[in-house]
């Protein structure tokens, strides 16, 4: 396995490990929105970097979905998710973990939608570049 395809597994695996606590916490009526909605952004920043590197592409050191999800879509790498569902995952990863209001912009049923359908795309992915003979 080269080096970069070592990294998009590595990237997936800490994509997973945040979709388990999304998933863990979201089941429990208490959990703020702000909190799923974190674990819901860094998996899913995890899981276009994943994809990123596996592609071959520079990672930038970001938070941005949108920013991330453009630079896959020029290189011609089709996302499973809109660019306006990544602007509304965005501010989930600084701006309302420092901020008591949570502007309820999105909904718990449609953070778990996005997620389920970010990390089966970015496992996809990476998979079927794996598979490929060297």
């Amino acid at each position: 396995m080269t080096p970069q395809a070592e990294e998009a597994q590595r990237l997936l695996r800490l994509a997973k490990r945040d979709q388990g606590t999304f998933s863990l916490l979201v089941t429990l009526p208490q959990s703020e929105l702000s909190a799923l909605g974190f674990h819901a952004q860094q998996s899913a920043e995890k899981a276009l970097k994943a994809v990123t590197v596996h592609s071959g592409l520079t990672v930038s050191r970001t938070h941005d979905l949108v920013a991330l999800g453009s630079a896959l879509t020029i290189a011609g790498v089709e996302l499973p998710v809109s660019a306006e569902d990544l602007r509304l995952l965005n501010p989930f990863a600084v701006e309302f973990r420092y901020d008591d209001e949570v502007i309820a912009s999105v909904t718990r049923d449609q953070l778990a939608d996005w997620l389920a359908a970010i990390l089966e795309w970015a496992a996809a992915c990476i998979n079927r570049v794996a598979d490929r003979p060297e």
